[in-house]
């Protein structure tokens, strides 16, 4: 009943994650791997990097869990599809559900069983050049495409519209942050997103639009 209520209450009142710890290292040709710690409880969290090698497949994305992530519950959100929640749980050594995918731009819940914590790496390669990233109508789960943290729109390039509204969850605390609302042209508080953060994000208008950036590591 816990679990259906506090993701009924982000699908409703919508979430995103302040991931507890995150690692970026590169290599010369902009591939490497993020490190995100996942404490046990309620996490919203994305994949920073596109894994060109094995795919962005939730099998590919979360290899290596063991006994103590039995359990462990990943809920992608569907927005005005039914059911909401695409669901997939790791039993047996296994996923239930190999089809999820979760590419840059992205983000999902998850539910981190008690006594296992983990730290996930994600491998793959820094998006570059122009990168679009769709904004839906009403509700969606979002992130940056690339492994980078600082303030939603001064930093990662979000233009936001009127009556946005963003909303992080704190996977330490399992508790919501203050919602963020864009109104009269200006941020109530504007949004500090970490590596590897998922949020939930309400398109404050009537129609779908496209987060729009170009980005390069310069290296």
């Amino acid at each position: 009943m816990r679990t259906k209520t506090l993701l009924l209450t982000a699908a409703l009142s919508a979430a995103g994650l302040a991931t507890s710890m995150a690692q970026t290292v590169y290599s010369v040709n902009a591939v490497g791997y993020v490190n995100i710690a996942l404490p046990v409880g309620f996490s919203i969290i994305a994949n920073p990097l596109n894994n060109t090698a094995g795919g962005n497949n939730i099998t590919n994305l979360f290899a290596g869990l063991g006994a103590a992530q039995e359990g462990l519950t990943v809920y992608k959100y569907n927005g005005a599809a039914a059911p909401p929640y695409s669901t997939t749980i790791f039993e047996f050594g296994d996923w239930s559900n190999k089809t999820i995918t979760l590419v840059p731009g992205e983000a999902i819940f998850i539910k981190v069983p008690t006594g296992g914590a983990f730290t996930n790496t994600f491998v793959g390669e820094v998006m570059q050049g122009s990168l679009s990233n769709p904004i839906p109508t009403g509700f969606s789960l979002r992130s940056s495409q690339v492994p980078q943290a600082g303030l939603l729109q001064t930093d990662l390039g979000f233009a936001p519209a009127e009556n946005d509204q963003v909303f992080q969850f704190d996977g330490t605390t399992q508790k919501y942050l203050p919602t963020r609302t864009f109104e009269f042209s200006a941020w109530s508080t504007q949004p500090n997103v970490k590596v590897g953060e998922g949020f939930f994000l309400k398109n404050g208008g009537t129609t779908a639009r496209t987060w729009t950036r170009t980005f390069t590591t310069g290296v």
